[in-house]
């Protein structure tokens, strides 16, 4: 039996409603905040991720599925999708419409992972970004959707961390404080680590090995390096998040597994098991990074697969796969027509109606009903086409009525 590649899950029809239920949800919050909804290649030229993202990442380093194409081309498929949007923003000349230009995305991503709990090889990311404003305004606009999200999904025990990373100015200082600090212990760190001294060492701080994450104790904060424009824009943002009473924790650890992000940088974690949830922040550089004009923009990013295991954890009832609304049973030949035009007929009134097309017996037919959670049940043989009148169901009081075989009778009855 061929089974599918490791990394991956099925998403089976037991189960999506409840993955459609939150991506109509957080399909609302952005809504409401004028966001518009965008779609990008599932694959892209590898350069956009390794200029964009970053060589010195894990993402780039490890984890990309990259392959050469027929005519010879390096192709990866997206790992994340901030960097999509961006080249899509500016092939198709966004930067002339209105600013900030807010978009959205719910899309799947592709990282060699090692498989665990909340790590897949395959997953799907929702996601934000605002382009176009270097305001904390924007900033702060972004991590209050984030919150919104966890609300109307009925999420509790999500704490917020913020941070702030600078921008290159300061932050060639504080690598440089960051290479001193690590330098004397710089043969006992793992190989990747060792590549990323000199070009990139604040990934060092990003690194999952137990030893590097011992030695990296005590290590200098960029938060003490911050320039003026970053430490007022920072100043700014926890101002103003302390004025909308939105609880916050500054820790000065998070650097995020990107390059491309500068100033404030932001997750959300769960309080139950410690694990980031969303994540995100700004990414000034970016746009001019991969061939843009210079352009600031702050975004964010969740796996869906970890939202839907919280939110079925604290919501197990809240909502049921949708079940039929009408199932007409029938016999004979003039009963099978008239319950296909009643079926097809009720449909293009929204309702949820069914009848057999497995030529099945009656009896089969009223075990399919109920085992599918029918509503109510309509059965009409010849006779009861004859009359134009039959007998529906209620079949969670048992009561039963005489109907008119049209769909008013039918609707108003239900």
């Amino acid at each position: 039996m061929i089974q599918k590649p490791k990394g991956t899950r099925d998403i089976l029809p037991s189960e999506i409603y409840k993955w459609q239920y939150i991506e109509d949800k957080v399909k609302r919050v952005f809504e409401n905040a004028g966001m518009k909804e965008i779609r990008v290649p599932v694959f892209e030229n590898t350069e956009l991720f390794s200029r964009g993202v970053g060589e010195t990442t894990d993402v780039v380093q490890k984890e990309m599925y990259t392959f050469e194409d027929k005519g010879g081309r390096s192709i990866t498929l997206r790992p994340e999708g901030t960097a999509g949007v961006v080249r899509s923003y500016i092939e198709n000349g966004m930067a002339s419409l209105a600013t900030p230009l807010k978009l959205w995305y719910e899309m799947a991503m592709y990282r060699y992972e090692n498989v665990q709990k909340g790590r897949l090889r395959e997953f799907r990311q929702i996601g934000t970004e605002v382009i176009g404003t270097q305001s904390y305004l924007a900033d702060v606009e972004v991590i209050y959707l984030g919150m919104q999200i966890f609300k109307v999904l009925n999420i509790p025990n999500i704490s917020l961390n913020i941070n702030s990373i600078g921008c290159p100015k300061c932050r060639a200082k504080y690598q440089d404080a960051l290479r001193d600090f690590i330098r004397p212990n710089l043969d006992k760190y793992c190989d990747t680590c060792k590549t990323r001294f000199e070009k990139n060492p604040m990934r060092i701080l990003d690194c999952k090995e137990e030893k590097c994450k011992e030695m990296n104790q005590g290590a200098p904060q960029i938060l003490d390096y911050l320039c003026d424009e970053c430490s007022d824009h920072f100043e700014n943002v926890k101002k103003l998040l302390k004025e909308l009473e939105i609880d916050y924790k500054i820790d000065s650890g998070i650097v995020r597994g990107l390059d491309y992000y500068t100033k404030t940088v932001f997750e959300f974690v769960s309080e139950d098991d410690g694990l980031t949830v969303l994540g995100g922040g700004r990414y000034d550089g970016l746009v001019k990074e991969i061939g843009g004009q210079d352009t600031p923009a702050v975004g964010f990013a969740m796996g869906v697969e970890r939202l839907l295991e919280i939110f079925n954890k604290y919501n197990p009832d809240l909502i049921k796969d949708k079940t039929i609304d009408i199932y007409i049973a029938n016999i004979g030949e003039s009963a099978n027509i008239c319950a296909t035009k009643l079926v097809n007929d009720l449909r293009k009134n929204d309702v949820f109606a069914e009848k057999d097309i497995c030529e099945r017996s009656l009896k089969a037919q009223f075990k399919y009903a109920d085992k599918q959670g029918a509503k109510f049940v309509i059965t009409i043989g010849d006779d009861e086409v004859k009359n134009n009148e039959a007998k529906m169901k209620n079949m969670v009081t048992g009561e039963e009525f005489d109907i008119k075989l049209t769909v008013e009778d039918i609707m108003n009855n239900m």
